[in-house]
């Protein structure tokens, strides 16, 4: 029944995307444009430019954003009630200065027709531009090199660079070179045609952004002088501001012609020269952004200003080299290296990249799901980030980590005014937001998601774990732990026992899993609220102990009574995780084994995803999973669960997991190999690694899937490597793949870093910077220092046959009570194999 993807080591197609183990190259113009675009996006975490081809056309979509930039409109629920998401927040797209369009003989440069002797395309990681060259036949016969940059400045988050350099081969010409700012947002081409008004539109795929028929960017004011141009906007409803302001620098040989123009909705600056045969001329293009929730348009034009001047006296090239040197900053910290596996080792290294692009100059904003590389997902944040992304960052990038985490500080009182919706005390933060409030309007699969409390709670603990940035803790951490503790206090309720013992319940949420509603007790919602209790009370007891006048403060602040923790300790104690003794798992909620099964081994791969073909109710009906969900509290929080526990649970909710969610693959990839499923473990870890390379859920299109980026690192040092970490301590079992010569990579732990050397025959430690420090290999303690440290390993894991993945353990069982369970696929009743395909957005499952 399993739906485990079986791929081959290397699914890319490398006559299309050639294997480089440093570099993304296409060797040729793509033939799926969005998909294209999306891999060579350039980003910084606050701004991101699609590849779109400098000429601007052929493109599928367009964007250029800014994090957090976004409109607001009203939900309008078919049948309303209180405490319904009230405004939804779509991230839009900011004026797109990429466009420098190239004219020959006046005839447009266009790949899509254009006779292409050579062509190449490329971004290296390590500098972190995307290049192009190439060499064109013009329709009369003329050879023409281009070159062409393009990058978004890491160490200047307000800054974007572009060069064209193009050079006559042989011939003469009249050449032009139109170098343009548009509003895509309001126009949707390059000649004007704009959007009536109207309403929202409505859209199919959850994941996809909503288009608006309003004016979404009110023009404020243009400017231009002889080499620069500003153009200013406020967007409608929001009320967020920006400006976009570029600079020009030209070099030619021959004699050069400028002209600079702009308007409401667009800038423009025409070079023009006639070059001879061997002559050049290049245009130099610098950009930059400035946004705001409120600050007026002129402030921003001058903040345009002072970034423009600072390029103008250090020049390009100096930037240029600031960017490489932070990216080998970056590597240094976070580059896992798998000698002899070039496939793996180029998609590894992309995703590490794409991580960076959308995390390292987010400053306090959110990781969205998407990054700023696609408008996938209207740019919201979700948990994503604090499971999946924070914890890379953690480990190798602790201030990128720490910025993270104080987003999620900034929302805490709109996250009290949420709990308040609801009825409850303390904190609930959105499932689903750019500015705090709730937009995800299908509640059940939703606001009904309440462990995006303990999410934020777990990536609280671990910063401070993993750092031992107090500082951190007893200013921020505490606050959010607090709040949160009172959340799940307050939420859940005591029952009585029969023996007389009493547990604590949590009933009403939804879990990780999708594909299960608003139900009782769901496992990881427990396991997770339980650790989130538990640190928040040790935390005040923490700050107490550390800054008395700190802690008065705090507990003055928020109306803390130490009662409470005691309360929440016994909350934590009594918390009710239901196990099933004849299967030997724990029960995903209460009532998940009275559902029947349904059998993906029947079910036709254009049923899938599930969400898009089904409505709610019958997939709510199914022992059906969308993503990883007890199986993900066990990699959480495994020190709570034995290794037997672990393998029980792997091995029943694995058959029933379709993967329709892309954050699955690297969580299943991870318990796999703990439990001894190494092949599974590989397929796995492929699937995760190669779903945007290889487009394997075929959406890579509306941006990257940054959350499994971040899972593709946590499979590798968490599931390969091994390594786990609880209440600070570090421990390692390694599950080297048996096809694996080696895998290497450097983890930061309490400002040491140190770098993990993993073969077959033993796993080694050295440490690069800081103080020493003690890990454990398999029980053993182990000192890393300058001079390194070995242990030698008598193998790596069990290995467990994986046929036993293909159905859930007890299917067609008599069970205890006399009951069986049995599988089927729930299909058209007028066609057994024809499949309704979903239509009208209200009947699907808000997705992330």
């Amino acid at each position: 029944m399993s739906r485990r993807r079986v791929l081959p080591a290397d699914p890319v197609d490398r006559t299309q995307l050639p294997l480089d183990e440093w570099r993304l190259v296409e060797s040729r113009p793509h033939d799926d444009l969005g998909l294209a675009e999306t891999l060579f996006t350039t980003a910084n975490g606050y701004l991101g430019m699609r590849g779109t081809p400098e000429e601007g056309r052929d493109a599928e979509r367009h964007g250029t954003f800014l994090n957090g930039f976004h409109e607001t409109w009203t939900i309008n629920h078919a049948e309303s009630a209180f405490g319904f998401a009230r405004t939804g927040q779509t991230m839009v797209t900011v004026p797109d200065s990429s466009v420098l369009k190239l004219y020959v003989d006046d005839e447009p440069l266009l790949l899509s027709i254009a006779d292409l002797e050579e062509y190449e395309r490329w971004i290296d990681f390590r500098e972190g531009v995307l290049r192009r060259e190439l060499i064109w036949r013009t329709p009369a016969g003329k050879r023409v090199r281009v070159s062409s940059s393009r990058m978004v400045s890491f160490p200047q988050r307000h800054l974007a660079l572009m060069t064209l350099r193009v050079e006559m081969l042989d011939g003469a010409a009249p050449i032009a070179i139109s170098s343009q700012i548009i509003n895509r947002e309001d126009f949707r081409d390059d000649f004007g045609a704009g959007l009536e008004g109207g309403p929202l539109t409505d859209k199919a795929d959850p994941r996809q952004t909503t288009d608006f028929t309003h004016r979404v960017l009110e023009p404020l004011q243009d400017w231009h002088s002889e080499r620069r141009m500003l153009l200013g906007y406020r967007v409608a409803n929001s009320g967020m501001t920006l400006a976009v302001g570029a600079d020009h620098e030209v070099e030619s040989e021959a004699e050069v012609e400028q002209l600079v123009d702009t308007s409401e909705d667009k800038g423009r600056q025409v070079v023009r020269a006639h070059l001879e045969q061997g002559q050049s001329l290049t245009v130099r293009k610098a950009v930059t952004y400035h946004s705001s929730r409120s600050v007026p348009h002129r402030e921003l034009f001058d903040r345009c200003r002072r970034t423009l001047d600072r390029v103008r006296s250090t020049g390009f090239e100096a930037q240029f080299r600031a960017q490489q040197e932070y990216l080998t900053d970056f590597w240094r910290t976070s580059d896992v290296e798998l000698p002899g596996q070039p496939a793996a080792q180029q998609a590894t290294r992309w995703c590490l990249f794409q991580i960076a692009q959308a995390a390292a100059r987010s400053d306090q904003w959110g990781i969205p799901a998407k990054g700023v590389t696609g408008s996938g997902y209207e740019g919201h944040y979700f948990w994503d980030s604090e499971i999946y992304v924070v914890p890379f960052l953690t480990f190798t990038q602790p201030r990128w980590a720490r910025n993270a985490l104080r987003f999620r500080t900034n929302l805490l009182p709109k996250a009290r005014v949420r709990a308040r919706e609801l009825n409850q005390r303390g904190a609930l933060f959105p499932w689903r937001t750019i500015n705090g409030d709730e937009a995800s309007a299908y509640y059940a699969a939703g606001t009904a998601q309440y462990h995006i409390d303990a999410d934020v709670a777990y990536a609280f603990a671990q910063y401070v774990d993993v750092t031992g940035d107090l500082d951190f803790q007893h200013r921020d951490g505490v606050r959010v732990l607090v709040e949160t503790a009172r959340m799940w206090a307050d939420l859940g309720f005591w029952r009585l026992r029969a023996d007389g013992t009493s547990s604590f319940h949590i009933n009403g949420v939804t879990g990780p899993d999708e594909y299960t509603t608003v139900v009782n007790n769901n496992m990881f919602t427990n396991v997770m609220a339980r650790y989130n209790l538990r640190r928040a009370a040790l935390a005040v007891h923490d700050l107490r102990e550390a800054d008395e006048s700190a802690y008065e403060s705090m507990r003055i602040e928020l109306d803390l009574d130490e009662l409470e923790l005691e309360q929440w300790t016994a909350c934590a104690d009594g918390m009710q995780v239901a196990k099933d003794e004849s299967l030997g798992i724990h029960l995903q909620e209460d009532r998940f084994l009275e559902r029947e099964i349904w059998d993906l081994s029947s079910t036709p791969e254009e049923a899938f995803p599930l969400l898009l073909n089904f409505h709610p109710l019958v997939i709510y009906r199914f022992q059906v999973l969308k993503q990883a969900d007890v199986v993900l509290a066990l990699f959480l929080r495994g020190s709570e669960f034995t290794a037997a526990e672990k393998r029980a649970n792997f091995e029943y909710y694995d058959p029933i997991t379709t993967g329709d969610s892309s954050l699955s693959a690297v969580v299943q990839s991870i318990m796999a190999a703990e439990v001894g499923h190494q092949r599974a473990a590989q397929d796995y870890f492929r699937t995760g690694l190669f779903v945007d390379l290889a487009n394997l859920h075929h959406n890579t299109a509306d941006g990257v899937h940054i959350a499994s980026a971040g899972g593709v690192w946590n499979a590798l040092v968490h599931g390969f490597g091994g390594m786990r970490h609880d209440e600070g301590r570090i421990s390692f079992d390694p599950r080297l793949p048996a096809d694996w010569p080696e895998l290497g990579f450097p983890l930061t732990v309490r400002g040491s870093r140190f770098r993990v050397r993993l073969v077959r025959e033993e796993i080694s430690f050295t440490l690069e910077t800081g103080d020493e420090i003690e890990v454990t290999v398999r029980g053993q303690t182990v000192l890393v220092t300058a001079d390194g440290a070995a242990v030698a390993l008598a193998d790596q894991g069990p290995l467990l046959d994986d046929s036993v993945l293909d159905r859930p353990v007890g299917l067609g069982d008599e069970r205890a009570d006399g009951s069986i369970m049995t599988s089927y696929v729930p299909t058209d009743p007028e066609d057994p194999w024809e499949y309704p395909v979903a239509s009208d957005p209200d009947d699907i499952i808000d997705q992330s």
